[in-house]
């Protein structure tokens, strides 16, 4: 008998025992009170026996040795397998069914194994995954010569030949799968689909006593051996992920808790492995893995560590005993990259407790010195690395091909932390596959690449893709040419045979599930396949074979093969994402869980430091501009070291990858500017505003600016062709000659500028041989650009639209079947890869496949092709390229974030829509007939809702897609108004009301009539003028004694100059309207100065288009083009301080000047008589002292009554302005100074009377009114008046006669001009006013008692020249000017004095004089109908029109706002409105609250704008449309006649017979044929107008109001609120709607993309799966796919809800300043739109509103479990504001109340935390510096905090967001902002990732 004891006298049981008395008395002695068991093998005659402790089982001699596990017994068992081992034989004993239930690792499958290998049973292994199915566990059909078998699987060969099933991953197959083995577990019996019945052992043998074998085989009837047995391993599911084992499943097998081994057993196991190694060190590593799977670690959130790795570790441990244990942990257990900031923490904690914590100072390994392949056959390297100055020399394993020595390759630059790195992955590589965890783009390829050629390793690269399933891991169906069905290995396989090493890219990406199959390959280097072949590990393939004595020729034929020894997987994966779900379909994930640890080493590709980074580029890109490189690596840095998660995300962009592309391509055109080249990178275009803020400031902070080329605009983008090479800019490429001319695209494009510069720089990357991503909206031309560059550079290309069920498969291979064969056929992509570029649009793009190809230029495909090198290789064209073209992530496209996932595998360009001059360009080539004006509005209407969509306030954005349709309807129809055209693209929006008013509003301020009706035309009525009568004479005296007394000195001096002082020059946008929207006017265009309200406009000034608006309260002078974008803005507060009395009311003047001097302008003030000149473009301005004596002032500081009379005004004329002279005089004065403003003279002429004003008539003739008598002088003057000859001035007196009086007497009526045109009227003007053809010089004068009138010959005629006039009827200065009624209130009683400003102009192209009057002068009578009252004006424009003989009065409408200084008003102007003639033909009214509106007067020009305008509507004229169809009758004509007339009159259609009818033949009627003539008898004339028709029916309407009322009555009176608090609730809601509008939409889209569903696999009916051809040939069921919604993964974290908190403001300045800027009713709305925004999303965001005062800061508004739930309640929360506003104490808690929110939200339990700050920026009053805000903010990295400041005083809130970081804090300057701020903030951030 001989006995054979395992476990007893082993050397390592004596060292256990010893082990156990030194330990005992620290453990205490009932630690080792165990039962000891031994196992021995009995050999005796009847059979073997195997017993352990009292159990024996008698062995048999298995069938198939060759399944029977071998080498899995090691020679010490520790008692606790021992126990496992006999309790599993009691159960087999029983015949009953196990369930290995315990942590993930290989120990549950290496016990299950020992026993079989101790029992001598075949096994059965099954790696279940969630793509097993029920075909993989019963049969499966095959084709076999044509014919379909059932082949036996896995569960029914172990039950009918007694084999073990072993089911490895219960928790990973879906729930349908295992129920099929419920009976055979239970019952041992199982109906199979051939027919077959399976039946267990005693019922088979009963009935075998009574029937024959025969009999019982032709009932199909199998005997299930009585020794089949099932071993299930699994994991608990609640505590780890995966599938809940279901109920009656799990009734039928007998549970058995594996747990890790106890510490002592684990204990004697790591120090058999390490004789280098201290006990102690051992034990406080096991020490801490055994802390880290307790209870308490995993309450923590902490996954198990992987126990089972810390052998091998120990192992590099003991060749390397200098490794400090932090590392070796980091490497087993990488906390750093897969915890937060809690979890690494705990496990720092834990390490110091156990003294683990020596990684600061102790050296690590530093490089690799050389690799030398050793002679054995198993091929392995000798590595030698140099650890602290001491070398260690070690085995691994090689590849077959020769090892190249370390930093050999030109292409690898090691730098130091690579180098060490690649001696950590050596020694991990001495003992198990290891992973590499790295960002996008850090080299990790590159790395793992260098790693393998280093030990002469071939690369096999897998790359992982999401939906991969665990057959295209291991093996694929295809058809034998015969069309049987067989299997092929993937490349995972014959690697493993091979021994190359595996590169799995992407493990991040794959499921868990998939990846489980690899589990028992990773550990235990054994593989069981779908076709049966087994893999086992080299040794225990070569015991086998000595065991059974069996050639390999004999194993192959029972399938088993060796995995060859230096066989390895390397893994690479992206960082897990903290806090990620597990299982998100989209979006990062936090894969690496428990299981995955317990399967790989991991090392972490740390990011470079800079200066190797730096060394790294210079190397790759050599020639690269240093300084460049070196302001990249800045950038790139700082963006890095931030811990604010939206600059983490630019960093992603900027990986080493893409910072290597970027300096490729400065190497080679080093004139670029890098901020171009990071915002490309970063595709800033299409960022989310807050990013690209931070992106903006982050460039900002390392000084790299874009600065605008100068060259921009004058750069030639033109393209050309010559001698087969292409330039586009200034870039030239040789034009491709290729062979497929058909798949060269040809393209309709018109070259732009815009397009040109993105095709240019296309070029740049495509000669560096990059692989480009498009991406932009929609409709921006993408396709075109790439079609037009594809054709220009003459290369062929293939298209693919990918869209949701785009798979890799499809890209890369199409399965289809011919003649009962499968023949995979290769997709366009494959076939191209031979020189072909290639075009991919789409949004769901298919990550992986494409970053294999671009990446790694080669793809390995799933058919076998023949290719030189290898097999199944395809080569790689050097020509091909990918051009992938993508929209812009975000809503409202609903694709992948492709950018996000794959940005920095390809050089993105971003594709915006052109600028407004190259969209011009382009429309005119698609519509060279359309008006420009029309093209002009609808580039700049589409520019505008671009901006918005940009801003988010509408989501579609508007393309150039949409304007060239509407353009090429325009040119095909050019009838068609555009307000109709446009409906086309906006009728899409037609219902959603918000979005439909935003729209229309876009488009009427551009002037696109949209909604309006062609009868709409409000033009003012127009009465007659009186006959034109002369009334008199006027002749200039030339007497000769007259002309020696009147001869006037002047003199000259220059001037002196003071300055400049350059003040800032503000621009602000100008919010231009256009007016002609929904009816057309003589008004133009309106828009609003943004000035201060208590400022008063002073004077309106005019040249070419530009409009210069002066103000006096503080004086400030704005200019403005008629059709500009930005209104600029001086202010000259400094220049001209307000005095204290508030006496001084400064009045000034503007005079712009002409060329050379364009843009610059003078201003001259009246009182203090300063002139100054002031340069808009730089700010200059200069002080012009025009006498000497000026300097002191001209008043005594008088006492304040004296100032009460008013002194005498200086004046300036500025008529020739534009020839830089201007006339100053003060009146009552006697002394004229003419300052040239270009030679800086003074020419001062004294006159012999003292003046009242100055006409200047022309420039030698100035036409001058003495003071008290009102006599006219003309005075002459010599046209160049130079220093030298002081020329001498004439003065001639003018005698005015009536027509009556003849020549002779003098006139009473001496009448004073209101204005005095410089300028005559052109003949044909003066002759239409005068009705009679004459020919002469004329001025058109105005004054108070005329319409107009012309003096005709004045002033160049020396003979009496004759005056037409106009009378009126009323003189205007004798009406009244008390004023009544409406127009009082503004005006501060009566008038003090005379008005300054005249407001009459002459616009003598047009024969017109306008002026604005009061409408108390305006005879209102006679212009509105008797029952209409009028409209409440400023003014009425009188436009007297001398052609037309006709006066109209055009009502300006009141302004909006008007300054509380009414007598100071009053002074300057007795209408509210300035008027200034436009270069353009019309006039400019600025009205007193800075309203500024065009007005068109002249007849010819309104009638021509009215036509455009008409036609713009389209000519609509009411007649009702016929359909015509022209038919031939066949019926003849017979001869034409009148036909009868029918007595009734009744309609006819056709038939020959009556007159009048429609469509018929011969008679008289409409429409037919052959009828003598058109006769309309007159059916349906009455035509109601298309508008009446459209109209409903009034009491429908009212009905429907009704309804309305009492529904909203209803709903008040439930939520009892009354009807004053509701209409204060919608005062509230409606300034917000809008953007409660647009959250929502973007709150409902998550939602829908949240819900969206998924290819669901392996179903019994839907669309056949392609994948699943051969399945279906073979005639499975389950072979189709359907879309379904997928099941959250068990055990998956629920998602929890976002929270945020809303930290309002409500201290006393909010109260105090409401007045002022409305701050406290904005941060009101802005609380009302997130309570409506929100609302029913409760379960998506958890909120609360808190306010913070003077009271304290965390006052409760909202509470986030009790949000308000209807209008009632949201009012309430809103009146506690306010309440709480007005009476609480002052004080600041801005600073506190934000750290309270951001602490207390971070303990919350939330999927992200927000915290939202408004509040008014006065820090520095409390003494609050903004650099504690600015920490405060970012305190907290899990919470992203926000700061809204309500601009407060001067600029402090600007000054304060300089100083906190970008992206998070605002400056609302408007508080209408607010509600934009916030709803900026909700779209960039919190639903960016929801």
């Amino acid at each position: 008998m001989h006995t054979q004891i395992l476990c007893s006298g082993t050397a390592a049981a004596v060292a256990a025992r010893r082990m156990r008395n030194i330990l005992g008395a620290v453990l205490g002695r009932d630690g080792w009170m165990w039962r000891t068991h031994e196992v021995k093998l009995l050999n005796t005659s009847a059979g073997d026996t195997v017993t352990i402790g009292e159990i024996s089982y008698k062995l048999k001699t298995p069938w198939n040795p060759e399944l029977v596990p071998v080498k899995h017994i090691s020679d010490s068992l520790p008692q606790t397998v021992v126990q496992h081992l006999r309790w599993i034989m009691q159960k087999d004993l029983l015949g009953q069914d196990v369930f290995l239930i315990g942590p993930p690792g290989p120990l549950r499958r290496s016990i299950a194994m020992q026993y079989l290998e101790l029992t001598k049973r075949e096994v059965e292994y099954v790696a279940l995954s969630r793509d097993t199915t029920e075909s993989d566990l019963k049969q499966r059909r095959e084709i076999r010569s044509g014919t379909a078998f059932y082949i036996d699987q896995c569960a029914v060969r172990a039950a009918t030949q007694g084999r073990v099933l072993v089911l490895e991953g219960l928790e990973k197959a879906e729930r349908n799968v295992l129920p099929v083995l419920n009976n055979l577990l239970e019952n041992r019996e199982m109906q199979l689909e051939d027919g077959r019945f399976l039946m267990s052992a005693e019922r088979y043998d009963k009935l075998l006593q009574e029937h024959t074998k025969e009999e019982m085989d032709s009932w199909k009837i199998v005997r299930v051996s009585e020794d089949f047995r099932v071993i299930a391993l699994g994991l608990p599911v609640p505590k780890y992920k995966g599938n809940p084992l279901d109920p009656p499943l799990r009734s039928r097998f007998q549970a058995r808790d594996v747990y890790y081994l106890p510490f002592k057993d684990q204990l004697e196991l790591l120090y058999t492995v390490g004789p280098n190694i201290a006990a102690e060190r051992v034990s406080q590593l096991l020490s801490f893995a055994t802390t880290l799977c307790s209870q308490e670690s995993s309450n923590l959130g902490l996954p198990d560590f992987p126990v089972d790795n810390l052998l091998p570790a120990l192992h590099v441990l003991n060749a390397f005993p200098m490794l400090s244990s932090q590392q070796l942990v980091q490497r087993l257990y990488p906390y750093n990259s897969m915890l937060g900031k809690d979890g690494r923490t705990a496990v720092e904690g834990v390490l110091s407790r156990f003294e683990l914590l020596d990684g600061r100072h102790q050296p690590a390994p530093s490089a690799i010195l050389s690799v030398s392949r050793t002679k054995d056959p198993e091929g392995h390297a000798d590595v030698s690395l140099r650890v602290a100055d001491k070398d260690i020399t070690f085995q691994v394993p090689a590849g077959i091909k020769e090892p190249r020595p370390p930093n050999s390759s030109p292409t690898f630059i090691s730098t130091p932390s690579q180098s060490q790195l690649m001696a950590e992955m050596m020694q991990s590589h001495m003992v198990k596959d290891f992973c590499l965890i790295g960002a996008k783009g850090c080299g990790k390829s590159v790395i793992a690449r260098e790693f393998a050629e280093m030990l002469g390793y071939s690369i096999e690269p897998l790359m992982l893709y999401q939906d991969m399933t665990a057959r295209d891991l291991l093996q694929q169906r295809y058809t034998l040419p015969n069309g049987d069905t067989a299997w092929r290995p993937s490349p995972l396989v014959t690697t493993a045979i091979e021994g190359k090493l595996l590169l799995l890219d992407g493990i991040h990406r794959v499921n868990l599930g998939t990846l489980a199959v690899l589990s028992r390959l990773l550990h235990d280097r054994e593989l069981d396949l779908y076709d049966g072949t087994r893999l086992l590990r080299w040794d225990r393939y070569q015991t086998l074979k000595e065991q059974l004595e069996f050639s390999d020729q004999q194993l192959q034929e029972r399938l088993i093969f060796p995995i060859h020894p230096s066989f390895r997987v390397l893994a690479l994966a992206e960082p897990p994402v903290v806090g990620a779900s597990t299982s998100s379909s989209r979006g990062p994930q936090q894969w690496l869980g428990p299981e995955l640890l317990t399967m790989f080493l991991y090392h972490t590709v740390s990011p470079m430091a800079r200066a190797e980074e730096m060394d790294l580029i210079q190397g790759l890109t050599r020639d690269v501009p240093k300084e460049a490189a070196e302001q990249l690596l800045h950038l790139t840095h700082s963006l890095r070291k931030t811990n604010d998660p939206t600059a983490q995300s630019l960093a992603s962009s900027l990986s080493t990858r893409q910072l290597l592309r970027i300096c490729r391509r400065l190497s080679q055109y080093p004139e670029e500017s890098i901020a171009h080249a990071v915002n490309k990178a970063c595709l800033s275009r299409f960022l989310p505003s807050l990013a690209r803020a931070s992106l903006d400031k982050s460039l900002a902070n390392c000084s790299l600016q874009d600065t605008p080329d100068p060259a921009e605009h004058t750069r030639d983008f033109s393209y050309s062709t010559k001698d087969g090479v292409l330039t586009i800019g200034s870039v030239s490429a040789p034009v491709y000659s290729a062979t497929e001319k058909m798949k060269i695209p040809d393209v309709l494009f018109y070259d732009n500028p815009q397009h040109m510069m993105v095709m240019e720089d296309m070029l740049k990357d495509f000669l560096l041989g990059e692989h480009l991503l498009l991406v932009g909206n929609q409709g921006v031309g993408k396709n075109k650009i790439v079609d037009r560059f594809l054709h220009l550079l003459n290369r062929p290309r293939e298209y693919l639209q990918l869209h949701r069920d785009t798979t890799v498969q499809t890209l890369t291979l199409q399965p289809s079947v011919r003649d009962g064969i499968i023949m995979y056929e290769d997709s366009p992509l494959v076939s191209h890869t031979d020189a072909h570029t290639f075009t991919f649009t789409g949004s769901f793009l298919l990550l992986c496949l494409l970053v294999m190809s671009a990446d790694c230029d080669r793809v390995s495909f799933k058919d076998p092709r023949e290719a030189e090198r290898r097999p199944n290789t395809i080569v790689m064209h050097p020509d091909f390229r990918m051009l992938v073209l993508a929209n812009r992530p975000g809503f409202p496209f609903l694709g992948n974030d492709f950018f996000g996932a794959l940005g920095d595998i390809f050089s993105c360009h971003a594709v915006d829509n052109p600028k407004p001059q190259a969209e011009l360009a382009m429309l005119k080539q698609y519509g060279p007939d359309v008006p420009d004006a029309t093209l002009q509005k609808l580039v700049a209407a589409f520019g505008d809702l671009r901006s918005m969509a940009d801003q988010a306030t509408i989501t579609y954005p508007y393309s150039t897609r949409e304007v060239v349709n509407i353009v090429k309807h325009l040119q095909k129809f050019p009838d068609e108004g555009l307000a109709n055209v446009v409906r086309n693209v906006f009728d899409f929006d037609s219902y959603n009301k918000d979005t439909r008013e935003v729209l229309i509003e876009a488009l009427h301020k551009h002037g696109i009539p949209i909604g309006a009706k062609p009868s709409s035309v409000t033009l003012a009525k127009e009465l007659p003028l009186p006959e034109v009568k002369m009334t008199g004479y006027w002749t200039i005296n030339q007497v000769g004694n007259a002309r020696r007394k009147l001869l006037c000195p002047t003199e000259t001096h220059s001037i002196d100059i003071k300055g400049p002082v350059f003040l800032r020059v503000q621009s602000s946008s100008c919010n231009r309207q256009e007016s002609r929207a929904l009816s057309f006017s003589e008004e133009k265009a309106h828009w609003q100065i943004p000035m201060s309200e208590v400022n008063i406009i002073c004077d309106v000034a005019t040249k070419d288009d530009v409009l210069y608006v002066a103000t006096c309260n503080p004086v400030s002078l704005y200019s403005m083009k008629e059709r500009g974008e930005t209104i600029q803005c001086m202010e000259l507060y400094d220049v001209f301080p307000r005095t204290i009395s508030g006496v001084w009311q400064p009045f000034v003047t503007v005079a712009p000047l002409g060329s050379p001097l364009d843009g610059q302008v003078v201003l001259h003030e009246e009182q203090s008589n300063t002139v100054l000149h002031l340069d808009m473009v730089t700010g200059a301005v200069r002080r012009l002292m025009l006498s000497p004596d000026t300097d002191q002032p001209s008043t005594k500081a008088s006492s304040w009554w004296s100032s009460k009379e008013q002194q005498a005004a200086h004046k300036m004329c500025h008529d020739f302005a534009h020839k830089n002279w201007l006339l100053f005089y003060k009146e009552e004065g006697n002394q004229l100074d003419v300052l040239d403003v270009l030679e800086g003279r003074v020419h001062s002429i004294s006159l012999p009377i003292n003046l009242k004003s100055v006409y200047l008539v022309a420039e030698d003739r100035w036409l001058l009114l003495e003071s008290n008598t009102n006599k006219k002088f003309l005075l002459t003057k010599p046209l160049h008046m130079s220093a030298e000859d002081s020329g001498v001035c004439q003065l001639h007196s003018i005698s005015e006669d009536s027509v009556s009086s003849g020549h002779g007497a003098s006139s009473d009526e001496a009448s004073v001009p209101q204005m005095l045109s410089c300028e005559q009227l052109p003949n044909e003007n003066l002759s239409a006013a005068l009705d009679q053809k004459i020919v002469s010089p004329n001025r058109i004068l105005a004054d108070s008692g005329s319409f107009a009138r012309v003096v005709v010959g004045f002033p160049d005629l020396v003979s009496a020249n004759e005056v037409y006039s106009f009378k009126r009827p009323v003189d205007l200065s004798v009406m009244k000017s008390a004023e009544s009624g409406a127009h009082m209130f503004l005006r501060g009683g009566l008038r003090s004095s005379e008005a300054k400003r005249e407001n009459c102009v002459s616009l003598l192209s047009a024969n017109q004089v306008v002026r604005a009057l009061p409408p108390n002068k305006v005879p209102l009578r006679e212009v509105y109908p008797k029952d209409v009252t009028p409209p409440m004006t400023a003014a009425y424009l009188e436009v007297t029109d001398l052609n037309s003989k006709k006066v109209k009065y055009i009502p300006v409408p009141r302004s909006m706002t008007v300054s509380p200084y009414t007598s100071w008003l009053s002074k300057v102007s007795e209408s509210d409105v300035l008027i200034a003639a436009l270069g353009s033909g019309g006039v400019v009214t600025v009205d007193m609250g800075g309203y500024v509106r065009l007005w068109e007067t002249g007849l010819d020009t309104l009638q021509r704008s009215l036509m455009e305008w008409r036609n713009m509507i389209g000519a609509e004229d009411g007649r009702p449309l016929q359909i015509t169809i022209q038919r031939d009758s066949g019926l003849d004509v017979t001869a034409p006649k009148h036909g009868k007339t029918d007595p009734n009159n009744a309609p006819h259609v056709g038939g020959n017979q009556w007159a009048g009818g429609t469509g018929g033949r011969d008679t008289a009627g409409l429409g037919g044929k052959g009828g003598p003539y058109r006769l309309d008898a007159g059916h349906k004339v009455h035509q109601v107008s298309q508008v009446e028709k459209d109209a409903v029916p009034e009491e429908v309407r009212r009905a429907a109001r009704e309804m309305g009322e009492k529904a909203f009555k209803e709903r008040l009176k439930e939520i009892n609120m009354s009807e004053y608090d509701a209409a204060t609730y919608e005062r509230f809601s409606t300034a917000v709607r809008r953007q409660v509008q647009s959250l929502r939409i973007i709150l409902d889209s998550l939602q829908a993309k949240g819900k969206e569903r998924q290819w669901l696999k392996n179903q019994a009916l839907g669309e056949l799966d392609d994948a699943k051809i051969i399945d279906g040939l073979t005639g499975e069921k389950a072979i189709y796919k359907r879309r379904g919604e997928l099941d959250p993964e068990l055990g998956s974290p629920q998602q929890k809800p976002k929270r945020l908190r809303v930290l309002v403001d409500v201290s006393g300045s909010m109260y105090r300043f409401n007045g002022v800027d409305g701050r406290l009713e904005r941060s009101m709305e802005a609380v009302c739109m997130v309570m409506e925004a929100l609302e029913s999303y409760e379960h998506k965001f958890k909120y609360d509103v808190v306010g913070h005062s003077g009271d304290g800061y965390d006052i409760e508004l909202v509470r986030a479990d009790k949000v308000p739930k209807n209008n009632k309640e949201r009012l309430k929360v809103l009146k506690n504001m306010h309440a709480h506003s007005q009476f609480c104490m002052s004080g600041d808690y801005t600073l506190e109340g934000t750290d309270a929110s951001i602490k207390e939200l971070a303990r919350e339990e939330a999927d992200e935390h927000f915290v939202v700050v408004l509040s008014d920026a006065n820090l520095e009053r409390y003494g609050i510096r903004p650099e504690r805000f600015a920490q405060v903010l970012t305190s907290d990295p899990q919470v992203n905090a926000f700061a809204i400041f309500i601009g407060s005083l001067g600029d402090q809130a600007e000054r304060l967001q300089k100083t906190l970081p970008a992206g998070r804090s605002f400056v609302a300057l408007d508080t209408k902002q607010i509600p934009q701020i916030l709803q900026q903030i909700f779209t960039s951030t919190m639903l960016s990732n929801a």
